[in-house]
């Protein structure tokens, strides 16, 4: 079972950046799509972003309107996820997942213990 680390997050102005990382280990890291989720007080869990274990495809939330950006770095085993003009609403604990197969389909293997993002006005 694959291993994952979120990192990166923390509190922030809103307006600012912030660019989240999931270090994997323990499985070959480009075999897994890799997604980015985040989970507000109160809200369900929302998918952010999705990349694929190639790194070809791509996907993101409409919500997010080209603000957020997922990528991938096979070499390190890390996925990203860089986040600019954040807004107070983009508060959440983000979680990165990872699962195997076709695009899109199939159960997760394994969820990080999620980083939280406080952006502050």
């Amino acid at each position: 079972q694959v291993q994952l680390v979120e990192s990166g997050g923390g509190l922030v102005q809103a307006g600012g950046s912030l660019r989240l990382s999931c270090a994997a280990s323990g499985r070959p890291f480009s075999r897994y799509h890799m997604d980015w989720f985040r989970q507000a007080p109160g809200k369900e869990r929302e998918r952010v972003a999705v990349i694929s274990a190639s790194g070809t495809r791509t996907y993101y939330s409409d919500s997010l309107k080209g603000r957020f950006t997922i990528s991938r770095d096979n070499a390190k085993n890390t996925v990203y996820l860089q986040m600019n003009s954040l807004k107070s609403e983009d508060t959440a604990v983000y979680y990165c997942a990872a699962r195997t197969g076709v695009w899109n389909m199939g159960p997760y293997e394994n969820w990080g213990q999620g980083t939280q993002v406080t952006v502050s006005s």
